[in-house]
């Protein structure tokens, strides 16, 4: 655990992932552009940098927890690849199109230098907890030395095959995820419509093959209690489905259920909930139906 651990990008995500690293014994050198960051790392034991390019120069691995692609791009060709070593370890845990990690992962490979995707499955209250699920896509020895550093941030790794496979399966997962909160969103609202008791309500699709982790795990704890403060804004949300459709589409793999959902995202953006949680989407279709949003009693 003695060699210096780069973390660049300490948002909502970011931000827990890095201090669980230094809480467990590893020794960060972390980067933001916004100093609060730096300065949460710093209370913990861990070392701040003045730039991107100083994480580059002094870390052996360096993780990247960036919102888009253009974000991840600009820091590996601009600042990691001018000033890493050879054979410096790059893992991108950002949700980005796939094709743009496949040229990030060349530029970094014609460097000398080694890349891996590792983007994070669950929710920021995950990360807090050092929960996350990582979805890495790396050669098999790439992956066992990173693995230490993915156990402290996670629960769970799940190895998927080589590099640009992790990402892969990250769009897979968001898609089906956001496409199925809107979904509950929709059902919520007919329900509460139909002036049915939101907690009976649950109990039986709980109960049924329309059982899904949100009505389980994400619903319960968020918008169904009042709390709208982002885990994953939808914001991020529309962004992810906006990825999925491009990568289907040059894929030739039609994507209906999921253009309608994006759309009904950006619907709810336009209304202004888009800072808030996705689970938020059953307030914002509430909100559009014209309907009281629905509050478990023990709220």
């Amino acid at each position: 655990m003695n060699s210096t651990i780069g973390f660049i990008g300490l948002g909502r995500m970011g931000r827990p992932m890095a201090s669980n690293l230094q809480r467990k014994g590893f020794s960060t050198l972390s980067y933001d552009m916004i100093p609060a960051g730096i300065a949460a790392l710093a209370e913990l034991g861990g070392q701040g940098a003045d730039s991107a390019a100083h994480v580059a120069r002094e870390a052996e691995i360096i993780f990247l927890m960036l919102p888009a692609s253009q974000h991840v791009r600009d820091v590996v060709i601009k600042d990691i690849i001018p000033n890493a070593r050879p054979g410096t370890i790059v893992v991108d845990m950002s949700t980005i199109d796939p094709l743009a990690t496949d040229e990030i992962a060349a530029a970094v490979a014609s460097a000398g230098m080694i890349f891996a995707d590792a983007p994070v499955g669950r929710l920021a209250s995950h990360a807090d907890r050092g929960e996350c699920l990582f979805m890495v896509g790396a050669d098999s020895a790439t992956f066992e030395r990173i693995k230490p550093m993915l156990e402290a941030m996670g629960s769970t790794i799940q190895y998927c095959g080589t590099v640009g496979t992790g990402i892969r399966m990250k769009v897979v997962n968001n898609y089906l995820a956001i496409a199925a909160c809107q979904l509950n969103a929709e059902t919520l609202t007919l329900a509460t419509r139909f002036g049915l008791d939101v907690e009976k309500t649950i109990e039986v699709l709980n109960g049924t093959t329309a059982n899904n982790g949100h009505l389980k795990t994400n619903f319960p704890v968020k918008v169904l209690v009042g709390d709208v403060e982002p885990g994953f804004q939808i914001d991020l949300a529309h962004k992810d489905l906006g990825i999925a459709l491009t990568a289907a589409a040059a894929m030739k793999v039609p994507l209906a259920m999921g253009a309608a959902a994006r759309e009904c995202l950006q619907l709810a953006r336009s209304r202004g909930f888009g800072g808030k949680d996705f689970s938020a989407l059953l307030d914002a279709w509430c909100d559009l139906a014209d309907v009281n949003a629905p509050r478990l009693k023990s709220e």
